[in-house]
């Protein structure tokens, strides 16, 4: 798989997201520049779970490692930052998921954090596998969510103060249900993203977290983090209201998407152990719809 053709594979994935990354009614600047953070996100998610096409080979050329490294994710990690750098620095970067995001940086004045800060959660998922309470699993999401909606708020120009706190509450949210939705696939990766404090609450176990269906304890504590969710995603609805034309559409289209995710996740009657419950579209649209009209 060539590099080009590998980068190709990493922006498809896009089409799995809860909702379209950079759906087509947005303005085609937009998408470029939105497609742009999207690759360089998904990239660096990839390097942290392993999932890199022909085992990370390719990238670790370009990024100017032996082949071998790409097995030390965190040494990729480091590559990769190492080349983010000089999207930043005015150097020319090795890879061309990087490359594609250099002019989208210089066009809207982006700043170093937020990508850094999805590396610096890639980073940690190497070495935290477990999160003790709820506030440490906040803290995470702070580096592997809402960095994202933060370069969206700043790609389309809408960015203030209170625009970011509600984006914050959004981006949490969907990350929790992401990873409400990935609890088996999590554990095959020996990462538990439910918070140690509410498992003993609810009297679960890691054991009842491999078990083929999800038993009454492991469908309270789901229900019990979803409510969280929702209560998050209904924090930062009054984003959507606060902008105007597609870019409403598409904030629309977050926070709905979160909403009808739990809506699966609820119907699934909370066991996302015999599944990871996705949403139909049907129920995505209705929730889109029903986010626009300002309903709960």
């Amino acid at each position: 798989m060539t590099g080009d053709v590998a980068s190709r594979a990493v922006l498809d994935k896009a089409a799995r997201e809860n909702f379209p990354v950079a759906p087509v009614f947005l303005p085609r600047a937009w998408r470029q520049d939105l497609m742009a953070v999207y690759g360089f996100a998904r990239l660096v998610d990839d390097i942290g779970d392993g999932d890199l096409a022909e085992g990370g080979r390719p990238d670790a050329v370009r990024l100017g490692l032996d082949p071998e490294a790409a097995e030390d994710r965190v040494a990729m990690l480091d590559a990769f930052e190492a080349d983010l750098r000089r999207v930043f620095d005015g150097a020319t970067p090795s890879h061309p998921l990087l490359a594609a995001l250099r002019p989208t940086v210089r066009r809207h004045r982006l700043t170093p954090e937020p990508f850094l800060g999805l590396i610096a959660a890639n980073r940690q998922d190497q070495l935290v596998s477990r999160y003790a309470t709820y506030e440490d699993l906040l803290a995470y999401c702070e580096l592997s969510a809402n960095p994202v909606g933060r370069l969206v708020l700043s790609i389309t120009g809408t960015s203030t103060p209170e625009r970011v706190r509600h984006s914050d509450a959004v981006c949490t949210a969907l990350q929790i249900v992401e990873h409400l939705q990935d609890v088996a696939e999590d554990l095959a990766r020996d990462r538990i993203y439910l918070p140690g404090q509410d498992m003993k609450r609810f009297g679960v176990d890691e054991a009842d977290l491999a078990a083929p269906t999800a038993g009454r304890p492991v469908r309270d504590l789901v229900a019990f983090e979803a409510a969280r969710a929702r209560e998050l995603l209904d924090e930062g609805a009054p984003l959507v209201g606060s902008v105007r034309g597609r870019l409403r559409l598409l904030l629309a289209g977050f926070v709905g998407g979160g909403r009808a995710a739990l809506r699966a996740v609820e119907a699934a009657g909370h066991d996302v152990l015999a599944t990871s419950p996705k949403a139909a579209k049907s129920v995505l649209l209705r929730e889109v719809g029903s986010t626009l009209r300002g309903e709960g």
